[in-house]
């Protein structure tokens, strides 16, 4: 189960922390313009399907049978490393080439902001700002982006997928 874990969640990872790379290196390089969130949505969604692909094969080790429980359990440790490795590139990212990114960030949300919501994501971003000064936050703010599509999958594979 371990293995099967760690293979799937390390392949989804991979996708998922490629596609964010490019996303920010795409936001540094052009500044002015937002990176296309359904494209992120997109990959992430591309990356958990080997958390469906790992229940699967998690089924066919268990001789065809799968329990709602061990599905569920198998999606959320898959799910687990796909989120901590994008987390991690993320954390590299940041530190070593995007230390400025809150800043930047800031700047393009408040430029494309409408008139009537500036104030409101004034706020939003000066409260992000201050979260990214603790790497902590950094973490949980990270995992936050997609952790939580990983649950979400895991629960509906892991329905989908169970077989006495």
């Amino acid at each position: 189960m371990v293995n099967n874990i760690l293979k799937n969640g390390i392949l989804g990872g991979m996708i998922a922390a490629i596609v964010m790379a490019s996303m920010v290196f795409y936001m540094k390089a052009n500044p002015g313009e937002e990176p296309n969130a359904i494209i992120s949505f997109i990959s992430m969604l591309l990356a958990f399907t080997f958390l469906i692909l790992g229940i699967r094969e998690q089924r066919e080790i268990n001789n065809g049978t799968i329990t709602f429980g061990s599905a569920f359990l198998t999606g959320l440790g898959i799910s687990f490393v796909i989120a901590t490795i994008y987390v991690l590139v993320w954390l590299f990212i940041y530190n070593n080439f995007f230390p400025d990114f809150m800043d930047r960030y800031g700047e393009m949300v408040l430029k494309n902001a409408k008139p009537e919501g500036l104030a409101a994501k004034t706020t939003e971003i000066n409260q992000m700002k201050e979260w990214y000064k603790s790497p902590v936050m950094v973490v949980l703010l990270t995992y936050m982006e997609i952790f939580p599509i990983g649950i979400v999958i895991s629960l509906i594979a892991g329905l989908i997928l169970k077989k006495k």
